[in-house]
């Protein structure tokens, strides 16, 4: 019997179960395909780590070094369950020809390796460990997804031709976060190139399960080793390799999580609406004595056969579209072997928004307990209580009219069923918003800033090269002569050791200079001005347990000195591990320079980096906007395809819900509508009526939407990027688009709705209705 009415409800009102069961579905997409990915990518980040036995702690090394002392501490830590030395030839970018293209204006630091001998092996894109023949080279897959390289082609490096034979997965650099790159060849070739570049070290430990990578590094600098380079752990490679596209993830689980809200709002509209309908037949229910869990159970099995529809069905669509999102993922770092897992985790996920859904059915249900049967077989509706004051409407009515007037005493009078459909309003615009004001400030050229990366035009690195201290000396002097720069500054990094509160010894790389000239954004605290400051990055500050105001020593040339944490900032470059301070010594050798400069005219910035490429091909000098280009390219493809999918969906959900909020309103108003009628309102009138309480809700909803985007969406976005490196975080928001475009869409979206729903009012008969009651 229960069944039979339910299959009667769901025929009859098509409509609203279709609605519900959509809203459903798309709810339990997003969260499915989130948990879809987030398994496929951490299994494979896992999986190419794994076959590619990444090292658990490198120390990178310019310079002569001792082979037998590194032999010697490797057999006597026993941490130690291996250790190589792996050398990597630098090669200038402007050397190396890939087919017609040439790598002289990228970022990154291009070079020649071999392949690893016990560990760090670099795979081929079916996973397997490569072996180059004499004449080949393999080519890192960046420069394959963005077509700079093609199989079969020629490579030039210096001079020196190769084939080029294929493509490799790095586990240490292949993201783009990564400021390295590696291009494989035969030992006997990498002999051949040998005088194209500067030579450095890639001193490399894999560790005994269980060792700490942090305290190992510590024993390694007390150790006195070489460490004329940055230092990078096994928990860092893994977070850079899983950034980019955990960015995007991240962002679809925020998506997500507000889709469910927006769901079950949905559903309240539509269980309100069916209520309304059925209020009559409820209370004779209750007259006749049925018990409220046996009506509840009627709604329950319904939405449950909604629920459970929408919820497998929007698990199946996760599924298509996990393929072509996970194009990215498997390019860079392959199968993530994780199928049965990552299949359970979305069903899982689909699982839980069907469990959420019934729980709250059956609290909105519990409103059963409320209705009075008398009043439900009198007269067929809920009777609301409410009412504004007479100087209110009449002040509205001078300004707007009559139907203004009508319409916002209505929203006044009855706050809490609208409240609901604001609710709706100010996610779904939350959802437009909060996207693409991520995608804004990822792209804008200050959000380098927050990766430890000075606010400027120019960034001129002069590393794995003699005399560096000279050879900076001699880019600052060509820009105080270059009136097209507006101003520079030049930062030298040095080497130190930091003594622990345990006695325990750590090396520290602290960049010396103006850190006011060109900042990077600080979470916390400022720059270092005085020479008892030192700032530290968010990774060394959390390694360290140090905060603003705490206290460290180092050992210098001249003794200790006590210093004073005054900020803690961002970082992902050099190993992640860094500090600024500003006072004076000259015992430290400077391992690397990096000099910061502002254009007078910002856009020319691409034509001055050519110019001083060519005048000091010692130094690497980037284009800030083109370092974000090539930095972030694939983050923000990602961001941008599900801000717009976000904006899309939010835009017609809130049409949808628009239309069922305004059939819902009309249900429950019509005996007044009635009586309206009666009293000479024309239908014309009726319907301005709810155009006026839409348009008050849905500018309230758009101004708190925008407002909450900009300061909670903010918080949140700043949460899902911290995890990922990015300690502090501030919106660069595009104006046009939240401002003007975004509040357009929405109002378009809301008045389309509400137009097409008011139509219902012309087809209540103002005799049957008032006979009703």
């Amino acid at each position: 019997m229960i069944f039979k009415m339910i299959r009667n409800d769901l025929t009859k009102n098509k409509i609203i179960t279709l609605a519900a069961t959509v809203f459903i579905a798309a709810a339990a997409l997003l969260v499915s395909l989130s948990a879809l990915l987030a398994i496929d990518l951490a299994g494979a980040v896992d999986a190419l780590m794994e076959q590619a036995q990444t090292p658990h702690f490198m120390q990178m090394h310019t310079g002569d070094f001792s082979r037998e002392a590194l032999e010697q501490f490797a057999a006597e830590n026993e941490n130690v369950e291996s250790f190589q030395i792996m050398p990597f030839l630098n090669v200038e970018g402007g050397k190396i020809w890939l087919g017609g293209n040439t790598l002289s204006g990228t970022t990154q630091d291009n070079g020649l390796t071999i392949q690893g001998t016990n560990f760090d092996y670099l795979l081929d894109l079916d996973g397997n460990r490569i072996q180059a023949q004499e004449g080949e080279i393999y080519v890192p897959v960046c420069y394959m997804r963005d077509n700079t390289a093609g199989l079969g082609e020629t490579a030039d490096i210096g001079g020196i031709s190769f084939r080029i034979a294929g493509f490799l997965r790095d586990s240490q650099m292949n993201s783009m976060l990564s400021s390295s790159k590696r291009f494989l060849v035969n030992p006997s070739d990498y002999e051949k190139a040998a005088g194209l570049g500067r030579e450095e070290y890639l001193i490399e430990f894999r560790l005994k399960e269980g060792t700490d990578p942090a305290a190992f590094s510590n024993a390694y600098t007390a150790a006195g080793l070489p460490a004329n380079g940055p230092a990078i752990t096994y928990p860092l490679i893994k977070m850079i390799n899983a950034m980019s596209d955990g960015i995007m993830i991240g962002l679809l689980l925020l998506v997500s999580i507000l889709a469910v809200l927006i769901a079950l709002l949905c559903i309240r509209f539509t269980l309100l609406s069916q209520i309304e309908e059925d209020y009559r037949e409820i209370g004779v229910m209750k007259a006749i004595g049925i018990r409220i869990s046996g009506m509840k159970q009627i709604y329950l099995i319904k939405y449950a056969i909604l629920g459970g529809t929408g919820c497998l069905a929007g698990f199946l669509f996760s599924l298509l579209l996990r393929e072509p999102m996970l194009g990215s993922i498997r390019q860079n770092m392959g199968d993530a072997g994780k199928g049965s897992l990552s299949l359970a985790a979305g069903f899982c996920g689909a699982a839980i928004v069907l469990a959420v859904i019934l729980i709250f059915v059956n609290r909105v249900l519990n409103r059963f307990r409320k209705i009075s049967p008398s009043r439900a077989i009198g007269f067929g509706f809920e009777e609301e209580s409410g009412g504004t004051s007479g100087r209110f409407f009449h002040r509205i009515s001078r300004l707007f009219g009559v139907n203004a007037a009508y319409g916002l005493q209505d929203v006044v009078s009855r706050k809490k069923i609208y409240a609901t459909i604001l609710a709706v309003l100010v996610f779904a615009v939350f959802i437009v918003v909060v996207p693409r004001n991520l995608y804004s400030t990822i792209a804008d050229e200050s959000f380098s800033t927050y990766m430890g990366i000075g606010d400027c035009d120019l960034r001129m690195d002069i590393q794995q090269t003699d005399a560096v201290a000279e050879k900076a000396g001699r880019i600052g002097e060509e820009l105080e002569k270059d009136n097209s720069v507006a101003g520079y500054t030049v930062l030298h990094t040095k080497n130190f050791t930091l003594k622990n509160t345990d006695d325990e010894e750590e090396s520290i790389k602290i960049e010396f200079g103006d850190h006011k000239a060109f900042p990077v954004t600080y979470a916390k605290g400022d720059a270092p001005v005085s020479e008892n400051q030192i700032a530290l990055s968010a990774l060394l500050a959390k390694e360290l347990g140090k905060e603003v105001g705490s206290t460290l020593t180092l050992r210098t040339g001249t003794g200790e000195k006590t210093l004073t944490v005054c900020g803690i900032y961002s970082d992902i470059t050099n190993g992640g591990k860094t500090a600024k301070a500003v006072f004076e010594d000259t015992d430290a050798d400077i391992m690397w320079s990096v000099v910061y400069a502002k254009l007078s005219d910002s856009s020319s910035a691409a034509e001055t980096a050519l110019r001083y490429r060519a005048e000091f091909p010692f130094a690497k000098i980037t284009d800030i906007r083109e370092y974000v280009s090539q930095t972030y390219g694939q983050t923000l493809r990602s961001v941008n395809w599900a801000a717009d999918a976000a904006a899309a969906a939010a835009v017609l959900i809130t049409a949808f819900i628009t239309l069922l909020f305004v059939r819902l309103l009309i249900a429950k108003d019509r005996y007044g509508i009635a009586v309206m009628k009666a009293a000479g309102f024309t239908n014309t009138d009726i319907r301005l009526q709810y155009i006026f309480r839409l348009i008050s809700v849905m500018l309230a909803g758009i101004l708190l939407g925008i407002l909450l985007a900009n300061t909670a969406g903010e918080k949140l976005a700043g949460a899902v990027l911290s995890s990922l490196g990015a300690a502090s975080f501030r919106f660069r928001i595009n104006p046009l688009y939240s401002f003007l475009l975004c509040p357009l869409w929405m109002v378009c979206s809301v008045l389309g709705a509400a137009l097409t729903g008011v139509q219902a009012v012309k087809r209540i008969n103002t005799g049957e209705h008032l006979k009703e009651v």
